[in-house]
């Protein structure tokens, strides 16, 4: 068990095997967390780290990781939390491999530093399509923790953070202007329900300049396994 801890903030990680580094933002939503992979489709974890450094991480007040919840707090915070990991790791580089909520993790970090991310993954990405209510539903659910875990938490400050993280725009982290200036490679694995609206999948891989877009890969995991290793081999530096 590995944690990183910078003054309030204490993230838990865990490295998998060796080579170029691929960050993991696991699906989960609020609750993001490493433990999420071993219950999709395929395993990140167990599929790359025989190619590649693996580096899983549980989000802050998820898992086994901690940090305050202020009513300033936003998809911002997560990825200072992101470069605070990366910069403690001396990882100058990495790929990137989000799902559900970590495509949104995904976008804001090339956003904030694209110069940081090698390539991208973006696994049936959260988006807004008519579902707002279902992540402030999902979001209040995992405010009741909180809560529970911190009785001084007011309802303003955890409504705050809510509207700061989904009172925005399609990828919610990043406009659909901001997905049209990412030229990171982008390998983009459709989503097909609420959480994850095929529509967000495919206009990701519409507007953003250098993004494929994979329709069917829920099927057969190891195919999804070896096509993404090849992509992101074929974007590993050199």
């Amino acid at each position: 068990m590995a944690h990183f801890q910078d003054q309030d903030v204490d993230l838990h990680y865990e490295i998998y095997g060796d080579g170029f580094p691929v960050l993991l933002f696991a699906p989960g939503g609020m609750r993001s967390a490493m433990d999420f992979w071993a219950h999709g489709p395929w395993n990140p974890i167990e599929a790359l780290q025989h190619d590649f450094k693996v580096i899983a991480m549980d989000q802050r007040n998820a898992g086994r990781s901690h940090a305050p919840i202020t009513a300033a707090d936003n998809w911002a915070t997560y990825t200072q939390d992101h470069l605070r990991l990366l910069d403690y790791l001396q990882v100058d580089q990495c790929h990137l491999l989000g799902g559900c909520i970590g495509g949104a993790f995904s976008f804001g970090l090339m956003r904030a530093a694209p110069s940081r991310v090698a390539a991208a993954v973006i696994q049936q990405s959260i988006g807004l399509d008519q579902n707002q209510a279902a992540f402030y539903d999902m979001f209040d659910g995992w405010a009741v923790d909180q809560r529970r875990l911190d009785p001084t938490l007011t309802e303003q400050t955890l409504s705050s953070f809510r509207a700061n993280l989904y009172d925005a725009e399609f990828v919610f982290s990043a406009s659909r202007a901001d997905v049209a200036q990412c030229d990171n490679p982008l390998l983009v694995l459709m989503g097909q329900d609420l959480y994850h609206p095929e529509s967000i999948s495919r206009d990701i891989a519409a507007l953003a300049p250098n993004a494929e877009l994979i329709t069917a890969w829920k099927d057969d995991g190891e195919t999804t396994a070896e096509r993404v290793r090849q992509f992101l081999r074929a974007q590993t530096p050199k």
